[in-house]
């Protein structure tokens, strides 16, 4: 009886081991699952982040490309910078 004993508590400390070393494989897929997927939402996030900028940094960003000043950029769109302000 006390080889059983001893047989049993042998099986299951190499069984609880073998559950911990697949446990934290299981953790390492999770953890580069979850990192894959933040990196290839970076430019997702990054086109989130330019369409909730403001009407005033939407406005300038296209004066900027037209590369226009403000006073012209008021003239051509029909805007006084008193409506602004």
């Amino acid at each position: 009886m006390d080889e059983f004993n001893e047989i049993f508590v042998q099986f299951f400390a190499v069984f609880g081991t073998l559950l911990f070393f697949i446990a934290c494989i299981y953790l390492f897929y999770l953890v580069t699952k979850a990192l894959k997927k933040y990196t290839v939402s970076q430019q997702i996030r990054k086109e989130k982040a330019e369409k909730s900028k403001t009407l005033g940094e939407v406005l300038k960003n296209h004066r900027i490309e037209c590369k226009m000043t403000q006073e012209k950029y008021d003239q051509s769109t029909r805007f006084s910078r008193f409506i602004w302000y």
